[in-house]
């Protein structure tokens, strides 16, 4: 960041700085970074341009869409404690092995745009964060199969909305062995993953486009700040592009 604000004239720009005055050097940019994983300031801008989105009209919250994705993070022992971060773990997905946190995440059916999120080490169960991921006002939700039996759930009984979760790959195989037959399931299950694929769009900004495929900071805190800040700006990211189509 330090390097970025004397090379990049917009970076100045926008951080409000000139080269006619002392750049902040990295310790004071790392001391702001932790003043703001102290207070929860990254929290309180994510609520606070949701609620500005809201306010414009944008941010509709008629469904849900929730979904997870797992972020890597370093397996390296070599640290102090000589140890892998102890608030991280592993987990297993398909047949490959992943050591890092989970990020779960509450999208607007309509518009893509996160409206809540929450951050777990990687072997959390995605069904155990999904009560988390509703704002309460919403008609519908759309989940995958790793959701599946959340109606029943006793903390989301009292949830008005109706679910719709996908079917599990290994029924959806059987349901393709007689198409003819199965038509019209085939056809229903189609249908919820086109209305789901907007929850990927979050995750393929804050991966592709902001490069978060790796946790940097060690212990859940820190990337759960990271996290809000970066989903903030993938929703301004979002907005952006719906303005543009």
């Amino acid at each position: 960041m330090e390097d970025a604000l004397y090379e990049i004239a917009s970076m100045r720009l926008f951080a409000g700085l000139s080269l006619d005055k002392a750049i902040p050097d990295h310790t004071t940019i790392m001391n702001f970074r932790h003043l703001l994983e102290r207070k929860g300031l990254t929290r309180r801008l994510f609520k606070e341009v949701n609620q500005w989105l809201t306010e414009a009209g944008v941010l509709l919250k008629e469904g849900t869409l929730v979904d997870a994705t797992i972020i890597e993070a370093p397996t390296s022992t070599k640290n102090k404690a000589g140890e892998r971060d102890p608030e991280m773990h592993q987990t297993k997905k398909g047949n490959e092995w992943h050591f890092g946190l989970k990020a779960h995440i509450g999208v607007d059916a309509r518009t893509g745009i996160t409206h809540s999120y929450t951050t777990t080490a990687a072997n959390e169960h995605d069904l155990n964060q999904a009560g988390n991921l509703l704002h309460g006002d919403e008609d519908f939700i759309f989940a995958d199969a790793g959701y599946r039996g959340a109606e029943k759930r006793s903390e989301l009984q009292d949830v008005e909305a109706d679910w719709y979760i996908a079917e599990r790959p290994g029924k959806m195989r059987e349901l393709k062995k007689h198409p003819r037959i199965n038509k019209l399931k085939i056809r229903t299950e189609y249908i919820k993953a086109s209305v789901r694929a907007k929850v990927e769009h979050p995750f393929r900004i804050i991966k592709c486009r902001f490069g978060f495929v790796k946790a940097h900071y060690r212990g859940l805190m820190k990337n759960d700040s990271k996290l809000a800040m970066l989903f903030t700006l993938a929703n301004i990211a979002r907005v952006g592009q719906m303005l543009r189509a």
